[in-house]
């Protein structure tokens, strides 16, 4: 009987937690997981394309990101929006389009790649602080925590390799200052 009653319990919790996150939060998370999905997808076309490394290693991170995403997203009952998609296929048609728009710009050149690949990064980090102001969800926040400090860390990455090769990126979302902020220290351990 104890069972059953810790087991109502538990059943009756989670219910809680679901209904406790809002349309908002649900519509975040579904754009989100789809924002790293996009990430990736440019950085697997433009690995394939030219095998610089940076490229390699931040997919791994950008599928990290997508499975940490994909948790909360079951822990809340959402359907996940990339199930079954291929690489470069998006449910979001604004998303969709920005594919293809980063896909032409980076197949030019390295330095375009890399360019768009500190792009990416910068709206990345634009848009999850955008998310915080929608949740006080400690599942979401920490999730925002991880993904905005691995985007940090990625932008780091990318504006590093641009300056070997004498090359300058412009934020595009991010304030001149956050991004100075950002690119000017030291790479973070995100979570670990």
């Amino acid at each position: 009987v104890a069972v059953a009653i810790l087991l109502g319990v538990a059943a009756c919790q989670k219910e809680e937690q679901v209904a406790d996150l809002t349309a908002q939060e649900q519509t975040d998370l579904v754009y989100l997981i789809q924002e790293e999905k996009l990430a990736h997808d440019v950085y697997v076309f433009v690995y394939e394309k030219y095998g610089e490394m940076i490229f390699n290693n931040i997919t791994s991170s950008e599928q990290s990101h997508m499975d940490q995403v994909e948790v909360v997203l079951v822990k809340y009952g959402i359907t996940n929006p990339i199930d079954g998609l291929d690489v470069g296929v998006f449910q979001n048609a604004a998303l969709q389009t920005l594919y293809g728009n980063l896909i032409a710009i980076a197949d030019s050149s390295l330095v375009h790649a890399l360019k768009v690949g500190a792009t990416i990064e910068d709206l990345d980090i634009h848009d999850i602080e955008t998310l915080y102001a929608n949740s006080v969800n400690p599942d979401l926040i920490g999730v925002y925590d991880v993904l905005t400090c691995g985007s940090r860390n990625h932008l780091r990455s990318f504006i590093s390799k641009l300056d070997g090769l004498g090359e300058t990126y412009v934020p595009q979302y991010l304030s001149t200052a956050e991004f100075d902020a950002i690119v000017n220290s030291a790479k973070e351990n995100c979570g670990n």
